[in-house]
Protein backbone atom coordinates (compact mmCIF):
# COMPACT_ATOMS: atom_id res chain seq x y z
CA UNK A 1 0.00 0.00 0.00
CA UNK A 2 1.43 3.24 -1.23
CA UNK A 3 0.90 6.82 0.00
CA UNK A 4 0.63 9.58 -2.01
CA UNK A 5 3.28 11.99 -1.20
CA UNK A 6 0.59 15.21 -1.28
CA UNK A 7 -1.05 13.26 1.26
CA UNK A 8 2.11 13.33 3.22
CA UNK A 9 2.77 16.09 3.05
CA UNK A 10 -0.35 17.88 3.88
CA UNK A 11 -0.62 19.81 0.61
CA UNK A 12 -4.30 18.89 0.06
CA UNK A 13 -4.96 19.46 4.06
CA UNK A 14 -7.76 21.65 4.57
CA UNK A 15 -6.69 24.87 6.39
CA UNK A 16 -6.39 25.50 9.95
CA UNK A 17 -9.42 27.23 11.18
CA UNK A 18 -8.93 30.87 12.77
CA UNK A 19 -9.39 31.16 15.71
CA UNK A 20 -12.24 33.86 16.74
CA UNK A 21 -12.04 36.33 18.93
CA UNK A 22 -14.98 36.35 21.24
CA UNK A 23 -16.53 39.36 22.77
CA UNK A 24 -15.68 38.40 26.26
CA UNK A 25 -11.59 38.14 25.11
CA UNK A 26 -12.19 41.19 23.11
CA UNK A 27 -12.96 43.43 26.00
CA UNK A 28 -10.56 41.87 28.52
CA UNK A 29 -7.93 42.14 26.11
CA UNK A 30 -8.85 46.18 26.10
CA UNK A 31 -9.47 46.54 29.79
CA UNK A 32 -5.69 44.77 30.09
CA UNK A 33 -4.45 47.93 27.44
CA UNK A 34 -6.27 50.41 29.20
CA UNK A 35 -5.40 49.70 32.97
CA UNK A 36 -1.76 49.33 31.58
CA UNK A 37 -1.48 52.60 30.18
CA UNK A 38 -3.59 54.74 32.96
CA UNK A 39 -0.88 53.46 35.44
CA UNK A 40 2.05 54.35 32.88
CA UNK A 41 0.22 57.78 32.47
CA UNK A 42 -0.35 58.44 36.27
CA UNK A 43 2.89 57.14 37.38
CA UNK A 44 5.26 58.47 34.88
CA UNK A 45 5.28 62.11 36.05
CA UNK A 46 5.57 61.53 39.28
CA UNK A 47 8.74 58.97 39.11
CA UNK A 48 10.39 61.81 36.39
CA UNK A 49 9.64 64.39 39.06
CA UNK A 50 11.16 62.40 41.40
CA UNK A 51 14.06 61.49 39.15
CA UNK A 52 13.25 57.60 39.67
CA UNK A 53 14.88 56.74 36.51
CA UNK A 54 15.42 52.59 37.22
CA UNK A 55 11.16 52.30 38.62
CA UNK A 56 10.17 54.63 35.76
CA UNK A 57 12.36 52.04 33.01
CA UNK A 58 10.71 49.01 35.39
CA UNK A 59 7.37 50.87 34.94
CA UNK A 60 7.86 51.77 30.71
CA UNK A 61 9.81 47.86 29.69
CA UNK A 62 6.30 45.87 31.83
CA UNK A 63 4.21 48.08 30.02
CA UNK A 64 5.79 47.14 26.77
CA UNK A 65 5.80 44.02 27.54
CA UNK A 66 1.83 43.72 28.26
CA UNK A 67 1.32 45.83 24.97
CA UNK A 68 2.71 42.77 22.73
CA UNK A 69 1.33 40.12 24.65
CA UNK A 70 -2.06 41.41 24.46
CA UNK A 71 -1.85 42.79 20.44
CA UNK A 72 -0.62 39.57 19.13
CA UNK A 73 -2.48 36.20 18.64
CA UNK A 74 0.91 34.11 20.45
CA UNK A 75 1.70 33.33 24.10
CA UNK A 76 -2.33 32.69 24.81
CA UNK A 77 -1.50 31.01 28.36
CA UNK A 78 0.95 34.49 29.39
CA UNK A 79 -2.56 36.56 28.49
CA UNK A 80 -3.85 34.96 31.49
CA UNK A 81 -0.77 34.13 33.71
CA UNK A 82 0.46 38.44 33.68
CA UNK A 83 -2.73 39.51 35.42
CA UNK A 84 -2.70 37.54 38.58
CA UNK A 85 0.96 37.64 38.29
CA UNK A 86 0.82 41.68 38.23
CA UNK A 87 -1.11 41.13 41.26
CA UNK A 88 0.17 38.33 42.97
CA UNK A 89 3.70 41.04 43.01
CA UNK A 90 1.58 44.02 44.33
CA UNK A 91 -0.37 42.54 46.54
CA UNK A 92 1.85 40.42 48.53
CA UNK A 93 5.88 40.15 47.19
CA UNK A 94 5.66 43.89 47.61
CA UNK A 95 4.34 44.39 50.85
CA UNK A 96 6.83 41.33 52.22
CA UNK A 97 9.64 43.37 50.73
CA UNK A 98 8.76 46.37 51.59
CA UNK A 99 8.16 45.12 55.45
CA UNK A 100 12.24 43.16 55.21
CA UNK A 101 13.60 46.34 54.25
CA UNK A 102 11.73 48.72 57.00
CA UNK A 103 12.86 46.50 59.43
CA UNK A 104 16.48 47.71 58.20
CA UNK A 105 15.68 51.32 59.01
CA UNK A 106 14.72 53.26 61.91
CA UNK A 107 11.60 54.88 60.44
CA UNK A 108 9.10 55.66 63.01
CA UNK A 109 7.88 58.93 64.85
CA UNK A 110 11.14 61.32 64.07
CA UNK A 111 11.79 59.56 61.53
CA UNK A 112 9.48 59.45 59.32
CA UNK A 113 11.50 61.98 56.44
CA UNK A 114 15.48 62.49 55.17
CA UNK A 115 17.80 64.90 56.31
CA UNK A 116 16.38 68.16 54.82
CA UNK A 117 13.09 67.81 56.07
CA UNK A 118 13.95 67.04 59.43
CA UNK A 119 16.31 70.47 59.32
CA UNK A 120 13.67 72.18 57.87
CA UNK A 121 11.23 70.72 60.92
CA UNK A 122 13.65 71.86 63.86
CA UNK A 123 14.30 75.07 62.50
CA UNK A 124 11.18 75.84 61.75
CA UNK A 125 9.80 74.24 65.06
CA UNK A 126 12.30 76.78 67.20
CA UNK A 127 11.27 79.92 66.03
CA UNK A 128 10.11 82.46 68.54
CA UNK A 129 9.13 86.12 68.06
CA UNK A 130 11.75 88.56 68.67
CA UNK A 131 11.00 91.76 70.59
CA UNK A 132 10.13 94.31 68.01
CA UNK A 133 9.25 91.57 65.02
CA UNK A 134 6.68 92.61 63.09
CA UNK A 135 2.72 91.80 63.69
CA UNK A 136 0.53 90.44 60.85
CA UNK A 137 -3.53 89.68 60.79
CA UNK A 138 -3.69 86.81 59.64
CA UNK A 139 -6.35 84.91 57.02
CA UNK A 140 -5.92 81.56 55.76
CA UNK A 141 -6.68 80.73 52.53
CA UNK A 142 -6.58 78.16 49.56
CA UNK A 143 -4.79 79.11 45.64
CA UNK A 144 -5.73 75.97 44.31
CA UNK A 145 -4.92 73.25 46.55
CA UNK A 146 -2.11 74.94 48.33
CA UNK A 147 -2.65 76.46 51.99
CA UNK A 148 -1.16 80.04 51.72
CA UNK A 149 -1.34 82.80 54.26
CA UNK A 150 -3.14 86.39 53.57
CA UNK A 151 -1.27 88.69 55.76
CA UNK A 152 -2.00 92.41 56.33
CA UNK A 153 0.00 94.69 57.91
CA UNK A 154 -2.42 96.71 60.28
CA UNK A 155 -0.42 100.17 59.91
CA UNK A 156 0.07 100.12 56.37
CA UNK A 157 -3.42 97.75 55.47
CA UNK A 158 -0.89 96.24 52.79
CA UNK A 159 -2.00 92.53 51.70
CA UNK A 160 0.77 90.27 51.14
CA UNK A 161 0.63 85.97 50.16
CA UNK A 162 2.63 83.74 51.71
CA UNK A 163 3.90 79.97 51.48
CA UNK A 164 6.86 77.97 51.85
CA UNK A 165 8.68 80.18 48.84
CA UNK A 166 7.91 83.66 50.74
CA UNK A 167 5.89 86.55 49.96
CA UNK A 168 4.15 88.57 47.03
CA UNK A 169 1.97 91.56 46.99
CA UNK A 170 -1.70 90.93 46.54
CA UNK A 171 -3.92 93.19 44.58
CA UNK A 172 -7.69 93.43 44.63
CA UNK A 173 -8.03 92.24 48.11
CA UNK A 174 -11.17 93.11 50.07
CA UNK A 175 -10.43 94.22 54.16
CA UNK A 176 -13.05 94.18 56.67
CA UNK A 177 -12.99 96.23 59.94
CA UNK A 178 -11.20 93.78 62.13
CA UNK A 179 -8.32 93.39 59.41
CA UNK A 180 -9.65 90.31 58.34
CA UNK A 181 -9.20 89.58 54.23
CA UNK A 182 -13.25 89.14 53.23
CA UNK A 183 -11.95 88.59 49.04
CA UNK A 184 -8.90 88.10 46.90
CA UNK A 185 -9.02 87.51 43.06
CA UNK A 186 -6.90 83.71 42.83
CA UNK A 187 -7.71 82.84 46.64
CA UNK A 188 -10.52 80.60 48.27
CA UNK A 189 -10.61 82.29 51.56
CA UNK A 190 -11.28 80.05 54.12
CA UNK A 191 -13.98 80.38 57.14
CA UNK A 192 -13.72 80.06 60.34
CA UNK A 193 -14.41 76.29 60.63
CA UNK A 194 -12.38 75.46 57.63
CA UNK A 195 -9.56 76.94 59.39
CA UNK A 196 -10.39 75.71 62.39
CA UNK A 197 -10.32 71.93 60.96
CA UNK A 198 -6.78 72.50 58.62
CA UNK A 199 -5.47 74.40 62.19
CA UNK A 200 -2.23 71.67 62.23
CA UNK A 201 -1.36 72.48 58.61
CA UNK A 202 -1.85 76.13 59.10
CA UNK A 203 0.49 76.19 62.53
CA UNK A 204 3.23 74.08 60.19
CA UNK A 205 3.01 75.93 57.80
CA UNK A 206 6.16 78.73 58.08
CA UNK A 207 7.04 81.80 55.53
CA UNK A 208 10.77 82.54 55.00
CA UNK A 209 11.27 86.21 55.37
CA UNK A 210 14.67 87.94 55.35
CA UNK A 211 14.78 88.26 59.44
CA UNK A 212 13.06 85.11 59.73
CA UNK A 213 10.03 83.36 59.04
CA UNK A 214 6.39 84.27 59.63
CA UNK A 215 4.32 81.65 61.43
CA UNK A 216 0.99 81.53 62.82
CA UNK A 217 0.17 82.59 66.12
CA UNK A 218 -3.72 81.52 66.60
CA UNK A 219 -5.82 81.49 63.48
CA UNK A 220 -6.36 85.23 63.29
CA UNK A 221 -2.44 86.41 64.17
CA UNK A 222 0.80 85.44 62.56
CA UNK A 223 4.30 86.89 63.77
CA UNK A 224 7.24 87.32 62.29
CA UNK A 225 10.01 85.62 64.65
CA UNK A 226 13.71 84.11 64.25
CA UNK A 227 14.87 80.48 64.19
CA UNK A 228 16.59 79.67 67.52
CA UNK A 229 17.94 76.67 66.52
CA UNK A 230 19.85 76.68 62.88
CA UNK A 231 21.74 74.20 60.89
CA UNK A 232 25.46 75.04 59.93
CA UNK A 233 26.31 73.02 56.68
CA UNK A 234 29.86 73.38 56.90
CA UNK A 235 30.25 71.78 60.47
CA UNK A 236 27.29 69.52 59.81
CA UNK A 237 25.42 70.26 63.24
CA UNK A 238 22.58 72.76 64.80
CA UNK A 239 23.48 75.68 67.06
CA UNK A 240 21.97 77.89 69.20
CA UNK A 241 20.22 77.87 72.89
CA UNK A 242 24.25 77.76 73.93
CA UNK A 243 24.74 74.42 72.65
CA UNK A 244 25.59 72.19 69.56
CA UNK A 245 24.09 69.36 68.16
CA UNK A 246 25.94 67.27 65.17
CA UNK A 247 24.55 64.90 62.90
CA UNK A 248 25.25 61.14 63.95
CA UNK A 249 24.45 59.22 60.55
CA UNK A 250 24.33 56.04 62.42
CA UNK A 251 21.01 57.17 65.11
CA UNK A 252 19.37 59.54 62.27
CA UNK A 253 19.34 62.41 64.92
CA UNK A 254 21.56 65.42 66.18
CA UNK A 255 23.60 64.74 68.84
CA UNK A 256 25.46 67.19 71.30
CA UNK A 257 28.71 66.18 73.55
CA UNK A 258 26.27 64.94 76.55
CA UNK A 259 24.60 62.26 74.47
CA UNK A 260 21.28 63.81 74.01
CA UNK A 261 19.45 64.40 70.90
CA UNK A 262 17.14 67.01 69.35
CA UNK A 263 13.21 65.24 69.02
CA UNK A 264 13.07 65.56 65.08
CA UNK A 265 15.66 63.11 63.13
CA UNK A 266 15.20 61.22 59.82
CA UNK A 267 15.15 57.85 58.41
CA UNK A 268 18.99 56.07 57.93
CA UNK A 269 19.78 51.79 58.04
CA UNK A 270 20.37 50.74 60.86
CA UNK A 271 21.22 47.06 59.87
CA UNK A 272 20.16 44.05 62.03
CA UNK A 273 19.99 46.71 65.03
CA UNK A 274 16.24 46.27 65.61
CA UNK A 275 16.87 42.36 65.38
CA UNK A 276 18.81 42.22 67.83
CA UNK A 277 16.72 44.54 69.99
CA UNK A 278 14.22 42.04 69.58
CA UNK A 279 16.96 39.22 71.22
CA UNK A 280 18.97 41.25 73.41
CA UNK A 281 16.33 43.89 75.32
CA UNK A 282 15.14 41.80 78.59
CA UNK A 283 11.82 43.62 77.88
CA UNK A 284 11.19 42.12 75.28
CA UNK A 285 12.97 38.67 74.75
CA UNK A 286 12.65 38.14 78.71
CA UNK A 287 8.82 37.74 77.50
CA UNK A 288 9.15 36.15 74.11
CA UNK A 289 8.77 32.53 74.97
CA UNK A 290 6.00 33.07 77.35
CA UNK A 291 3.88 34.39 74.81
CA UNK A 292 4.65 32.59 72.26
CA UNK A 293 3.99 29.51 73.63
CA UNK A 294 0.48 30.82 75.07
CA UNK A 295 0.79 31.76 71.07
CA UNK A 296 1.09 28.24 69.79
CA UNK A 297 -1.98 27.08 72.39
CA UNK A 298 -4.27 29.82 71.25
CA UNK A 299 -3.92 28.82 67.85
CA UNK A 300 -4.02 25.41 67.91
CA UNK A 301 -6.96 24.69 70.57
CA UNK A 302 -9.17 27.51 68.19
CA UNK A 303 -7.95 24.86 65.35
CA UNK A 304 -9.21 22.58 66.70
CA UNK A 305 -12.05 23.34 69.07
CA UNK A 306 -13.52 25.26 65.82
CA UNK A 307 -12.91 22.08 63.20
CA UNK A 308 -14.24 19.52 66.11
CA UNK A 309 -17.09 21.40 66.96
CA UNK A 310 -17.89 22.22 62.77
CA UNK A 311 -17.39 18.68 61.41
CA UNK A 312 -19.81 17.03 64.75
CA UNK A 313 -22.52 19.83 63.04
CA UNK A 314 -22.01 18.28 59.46
CA UNK A 315 -22.00 15.01 60.41
CA UNK A 316 -25.12 15.34 62.18
CA UNK A 317 -26.66 17.66 58.98
CA UNK A 318 -25.28 15.15 56.68
CA UNK A 319 -27.38 12.09 57.96
CA UNK A 320 -29.39 10.70 55.27
CA UNK A 321 -32.35 10.97 57.86
CA UNK A 322 -31.70 14.36 58.92
CA UNK A 323 -34.68 16.55 57.58
CA UNK A 324 -34.64 20.67 57.91
CA UNK A 325 -31.07 20.46 57.06
CA UNK A 326 -31.24 24.31 54.89
CA UNK A 327 -32.97 26.05 57.93
CA UNK A 328 -30.32 24.50 60.27
CA UNK A 329 -27.51 25.29 57.84
CA UNK A 330 -28.79 28.79 57.87
CA UNK A 331 -28.87 29.29 61.35
CA UNK A 332 -25.60 27.97 61.92
CA UNK A 333 -23.60 30.04 59.61
CA UNK A 334 -25.40 33.73 61.34
CA UNK A 335 -22.07 34.07 63.18
CA UNK A 336 -19.78 33.82 60.04
CA UNK A 337 -22.01 36.34 58.96
CA UNK A 338 -21.78 38.93 61.28
CA UNK A 339 -19.28 41.23 61.90
CA UNK A 340 -16.02 39.71 63.70
CA UNK A 341 -16.00 43.05 65.45
CA UNK A 342 -19.12 43.57 66.71
CA UNK A 343 -19.55 40.83 67.77
CA UNK A 344 -16.15 40.09 69.71
CA UNK A 345 -17.61 43.97 71.83
CA UNK A 346 -20.14 42.07 72.39
CA UNK A 347 -18.99 38.62 73.80
CA UNK A 348 -16.70 40.83 75.50
CA UNK A 349 -19.79 42.72 77.47
CA UNK A 350 -21.09 38.89 77.67
CA UNK A 351 -17.86 37.98 80.05
CA UNK A 352 -18.48 40.95 82.30
CA UNK A 353 -18.43 39.98 86.08
CA UNK A 354 -20.75 42.57 87.06
CA UNK A 355 -23.29 42.89 84.27
CA UNK A 356 -22.41 39.96 81.59
CA UNK A 357 -25.14 37.59 80.18
CA UNK A 358 -22.58 34.63 81.40
CA UNK A 359 -22.26 34.89 84.88
CA UNK A 360 -26.33 36.28 85.25
CA UNK A 361 -27.34 33.64 83.21
CA UNK A 362 -25.48 30.55 85.20
CA UNK A 363 -25.50 32.14 88.77
CA UNK A 364 -21.78 32.63 88.57
CA UNK A 365 -19.38 35.51 90.16
CA UNK A 366 -16.39 34.59 87.97
CA UNK A 367 -13.64 37.20 87.25
CA UNK A 368 -13.63 36.13 83.12
CA UNK A 369 -11.13 39.02 82.23
CA UNK A 370 -9.75 39.83 85.78
CA UNK A 371 -7.38 36.14 86.38
CA UNK A 372 -5.14 34.53 83.11
CA UNK A 373 -7.00 30.79 83.14
CA UNK A 374 -10.84 32.65 83.01
CA UNK A 375 -9.19 34.86 80.45
CA UNK A 376 -7.57 32.53 78.40
CA UNK A 377 -10.52 30.28 78.32
CA UNK A 378 -13.05 32.90 77.36
CA UNK A 379 -10.91 33.88 74.34
CA UNK A 380 -10.50 30.24 73.28
CA UNK A 381 -14.39 30.40 73.47
CA UNK A 382 -15.34 33.47 71.63
CA UNK A 383 -13.03 32.43 68.53
CA UNK A 384 -14.73 28.72 68.51
CA UNK A 385 -17.68 30.56 68.03
CA UNK A 386 -16.78 32.99 65.45
CA UNK A 387 -14.74 29.97 63.80
CA UNK A 388 -16.95 26.91 63.74
CA UNK A 389 -19.36 27.76 61.19
CA UNK A 390 -16.02 28.40 58.57
CA UNK A 391 -15.58 24.72 59.59
CA UNK A 392 -18.99 23.46 59.72
CA UNK A 393 -19.26 24.57 56.05
CA UNK A 394 -15.75 23.49 54.42
CA UNK A 395 -16.22 20.22 56.02
CA UNK A 396 -19.98 19.72 54.74
CA UNK A 397 -18.66 20.13 51.51
CA UNK A 398 -15.88 18.13 52.14
CA UNK A 399 -18.12 15.35 53.25
CA UNK A 400 -20.65 15.26 49.97
CA UNK A 401 -17.59 14.76 47.92
CA UNK A 402 -16.69 11.10 49.72
CA UNK A 403 -18.68 8.58 47.83
CA UNK A 404 -21.41 6.94 50.62
CA UNK A 405 -20.28 3.69 48.83
CA UNK A 406 -17.38 4.02 51.36
CA UNK A 407 -19.11 3.85 54.61
CA UNK A 408 -21.25 1.48 53.15
CA UNK A 409 -18.88 -1.07 52.23
CA UNK A 410 -16.96 -0.64 55.89
CA UNK A 411 -20.55 -1.40 57.68
CA UNK A 412 -20.75 -4.22 55.27
CA UNK A 413 -17.74 -5.40 56.68
CA UNK A 414 -18.71 -5.42 60.06
CA UNK A 415 -17.02 -1.77 60.82
CA UNK A 416 -19.03 0.11 63.69
CA UNK A 417 -20.32 3.67 62.52
CA UNK A 418 -17.19 4.75 65.13
CA UNK A 419 -14.88 2.86 63.15
CA UNK A 420 -16.25 3.53 59.88
CA UNK A 421 -15.81 7.34 60.66
CA UNK A 422 -12.62 6.55 62.22
CA UNK A 423 -10.56 4.66 59.48
CA UNK A 424 -12.75 5.86 56.75
CA UNK A 425 -14.16 9.62 57.13
CA UNK A 426 -12.06 11.74 59.06
CA UNK A 427 -8.88 10.41 56.85
CA UNK A 428 -10.48 11.22 53.60
CA UNK A 429 -11.70 14.83 55.36
CA UNK A 430 -8.29 15.27 56.51
CA UNK A 431 -6.45 14.82 52.69
CA UNK A 432 -9.22 17.68 51.77
CA UNK A 433 -9.34 20.03 54.99
CA UNK A 434 -5.79 19.86 56.33
CA UNK A 435 -4.37 23.02 54.10
CA UNK A 436 -7.09 25.09 55.45
CA UNK A 437 -6.34 23.83 58.98
CA UNK A 438 -2.76 24.75 58.41
CA UNK A 439 -4.24 28.49 56.38
CA UNK A 440 -6.25 28.92 60.18
CA UNK A 441 -4.05 27.94 62.07
CA UNK A 442 -1.63 30.60 60.50
CA UNK A 443 -4.36 33.31 60.70
CA UNK A 444 -5.60 32.43 64.11
CA UNK A 445 -1.34 32.91 65.03
CA UNK A 446 -1.85 36.33 64.66
CA UNK A 447 -5.16 36.87 65.00
CA UNK A 448 -5.28 41.03 66.37
CA UNK A 449 -8.86 41.31 66.63
CA UNK A 450 -9.68 38.03 69.04
CA UNK A 451 -7.60 39.62 71.70
CA UNK A 452 -7.42 43.62 71.61
CA UNK A 453 -11.19 43.60 70.89
CA UNK A 454 -11.76 41.63 73.79
CA UNK A 455 -9.35 41.19 76.58
CA UNK A 456 -7.44 43.89 75.22
CA UNK A 457 -3.98 41.70 76.01
CA UNK A 458 -4.92 41.43 79.78
CA UNK A 459 -4.83 40.54 83.03
CA UNK A 460 -1.53 42.43 83.07
CA UNK A 461 0.64 41.66 86.32
CA UNK A 462 1.92 43.85 88.56
CA UNK A 463 5.52 43.39 87.90
CA UNK A 464 4.94 43.26 84.09
CA UNK A 465 2.16 45.84 82.60
CA UNK A 466 3.50 45.41 79.17
CA UNK A 467 2.71 42.00 78.94
CA UNK A 468 -0.62 40.54 79.36
CA UNK A 469 -2.16 36.63 80.03
CA UNK A 470 -3.77 36.53 76.47
CA UNK A 471 -0.96 38.29 74.66
CA UNK A 472 -0.59 37.25 71.08
CA UNK A 473 2.86 37.91 70.17
CA UNK A 474 1.22 40.38 67.39
CA UNK A 475 -0.94 42.42 70.64
CA UNK A 476 2.30 42.00 72.24
CA UNK A 477 4.48 44.06 69.54
CA UNK A 478 1.80 46.62 68.48
CA UNK A 479 2.02 47.44 72.15
CA UNK A 480 5.68 47.68 72.07
CA UNK A 481 6.32 49.00 68.63
CA UNK A 482 2.91 51.62 68.82
CA UNK A 483 3.48 52.27 72.90
CA UNK A 484 4.72 55.11 75.28
CA UNK A 485 7.46 55.95 72.60
CA UNK A 486 5.10 56.52 69.38
CA UNK A 487 5.06 54.68 66.36
CA UNK A 488 8.17 52.25 65.45
CA UNK A 489 7.93 51.10 61.97
CA UNK A 490 11.00 49.83 61.49
CA UNK A 491 10.78 47.88 65.13
CA UNK A 492 7.33 46.28 64.45
CA UNK A 493 8.48 45.28 61.05
CA UNK A 494 11.34 43.64 62.25
CA UNK A 495 9.30 41.82 64.64
CA UNK A 496 7.00 40.93 62.26
CA UNK A 497 10.02 39.24 60.09
CA UNK A 498 10.42 36.98 63.07
CA UNK A 499 6.33 36.18 63.17
CA UNK A 500 6.34 35.14 59.60
CA UNK A 501 9.15 33.16 59.65
CA UNK A 502 7.75 31.73 62.95
CA UNK A 503 4.77 31.05 60.73
CA UNK A 504 6.19 29.89 57.41
CA UNK A 505 8.11 27.37 59.32
CA UNK A 506 5.46 25.93 60.78
CA UNK A 507 3.19 26.01 57.90
CA UNK A 508 5.80 24.47 55.62
CA UNK A 509 6.72 21.22 58.08
CA UNK A 510 2.59 21.00 58.08
CA UNK A 511 2.38 20.60 54.33
CA UNK A 512 4.97 17.90 54.60
CA UNK A 513 3.24 16.05 56.67
CA UNK A 514 -0.40 16.38 54.13
CA UNK A 515 1.61 15.48 50.98
CA UNK A 516 2.66 12.18 52.70
CA UNK A 517 -1.17 11.84 54.06
CA UNK A 518 -1.78 12.61 50.51
CA UNK A 519 0.23 9.53 49.37
CA UNK A 520 -0.96 7.07 51.67
CA UNK A 521 -4.52 7.74 50.82
CA UNK A 522 -4.35 8.65 47.15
Amino acid sequence: MTLDVREATGAHAPPRPRREITTAFLVSRIAVLAVAAALLVYAAPPLVAAGSWPALVILGGATAVIAYLYLTRRFVPAKYLIPGTIFLIAFQVFPVLYTVSTAFTNFGDGHRGDKTAAIAAIETGSVRQAPGSPEYNLTSALKGDKLVFLLVDPETKQVQSGDQAGLAPVTGAQVGVTGKVLTAPGFTVLTAPQAAARAQQIAALAVPTRGGLIKANGLSRAVEGRAALVYDARCDCVQGEGDRWTADEGQGYFVNAKGAHLAQGWQVSVGFANFARVLTNPTISGYFIGVFGWNVVFALASVAATFALGMAVALALHHPRMRGTQAYRIALILPYAMPAFAMLLVWRDMFNRDFGLINQLFGLDVDWMGQPATARLAVILVNLWLGFPYMFLVTTGALQAIPRELTEAASIDGASPWHGFRKVTLPLLLVALTPLLISSFAFNFNNFNAIALTSEGGPFPAESPQVGATDLLITYTFRLAFGTYGAQFGFAASISVFIFAIVALISAVAFRRTRKQEEVYA
